[in-house]
């Protein structure tokens, strides 16, 4: 009941050391008051004494409650409802350009690159509330899987139905990124992300990527790019099982790096190399923070006041003391 009270005037609290000056003035008062007669026995005298005489310190009890209340309400409590709004006032927009080529279904991240990939790739989309997100996927050709979009139920199912076979195999990383590029041109955000992965090296498409990270500067796009793979060998498809399954053996990983750094610095941007399943999780939480939206916070405050109940109380008391003084304590005032 009493949590969270706070107090507009609380100044008027100092009136509090009245009380004890008013108790001091009350007892000298009384003692100038009552009349003294120096006897040697009071043997002879009967003795009673009246309940109403006791008790007439009431009237002066009651008075200094009041006042108590009185100064209470004057220092006007009240407690306080903070609701709050937020409005985003610098907007991200963000596009994922993801390798699907056949090498992204190594196991050296658990169970594989691609799973790895869209399990972390969600809690990214998640996390980022307030942005539009789109998707991007390529190995030997391109298409946008889903256009930027607030909607993040939308980016998440897409996501996961991201499965190797929906294009031909190969690593179009030019293509990828200018497909990423056309989608991000037309934004109105004023920052405009790019994260593209991949797992291998340039072998297929007509748009390079020195030229694709060329049209990302001219846009204002700044792209993170992202190598995964371990270093050395990975287990990958080699080729199909007679039931259709892939059938692994152990290949050098190819990533080239000098191009992905290349095209994060062109354009403003950082490449990170993801070697396993933390490491990629970690690359995304870095991307995160690397990005943050503006976002401003609006607080409504609903103030409700109690300083009424008080000076009810406190008229009250007063009227009990004036009605108990000329009442039943009449004949002792």
């Amino acid at each position: 009941m009493f949590e969270n009270i706070q107090f507009a005037n609380p100044q008027f609290f100092w009136l509090f050391l009245l009380l004890p000056l008013a108790i001091v003035w009350y007892v000298f008062r009384h003692k100038k008051e009552t009349a003294s007669l120096k006897l040697s026995s009071i043997k002879g005298f009967k003795v009673s004494r009246s309940i109403l005489t006791s008790m007439k310190p009431l009237l002066f009890a009651l008075r200094l409650v009041a006042l108590a209340a009185l100064i209470t309400a004057m220092a006007r409590p009240q407690t306080e409802d903070v609701s709050t709004r937020t409005k985003t006032t610098r907007g991200i927009d963000i596009v994922m350009a993801i390798d699907m080529s056949s090498s992204m279904l190594a196991r050296d991240l658990k169970p594989n690159r691609l799973t790895a990939l869209k399990k972390v790739a969600a809690n990214f989309i998640k996390e980022r509330r307030n942005d539009r997100i789109g998707l991007v996927v390529y190995s030997g050709e391109s298409f946008t899987k889903t256009p930027i979009t607030s909607d993040k139920a939308i980016v998440l199912r897409s996501l996961e139905d991201i499965k190797f076979g929906q294009l031909e195999d190969g690593t179009a990383i030019g293509m990828g990124l200018a497909t990423a590029v056309n989608r991000l041109k037309e934004s109105k955000a004023k920052s405009k992300v790019i994260i593209l992965l991949t797992d291998g090296v340039n072998n297929s498409g007509f748009i390079e990527p020195a030229t694709a990270a060329e049209l990302a500067v001219e846009f204002g796009i700044k792209a993170y790019t992202i190598g995964i793979g371990t270093n050395g060998q990975a287990e990958t498809p080699v080729g199909y099982n007679l039931d259709g399954s892939f059938r692994y053996g152990f290949r050098n990983v190819e990533i080239d790096e000098d191009l992905l750094q290349n095209i994060a610095e062109q354009t403003g941007g950082k490449y990170f190399r993801a070697t396993n399943n933390e490491k990629l999780s970690e690359i995304y939480e870095e991307i995160n923070k690397l990005e943050k939206t503006d976002i401003e916070e609006i607080k409504y405050y609903n103030k409700h006041e109690m300083f009424r109940p008080l000076a009810i109380i406190a008229g009250l008391l007063l009227l009990m003391e004036v009605l108990l003084r000329y009442t039943v304590f009449r004949s002792f005032v």
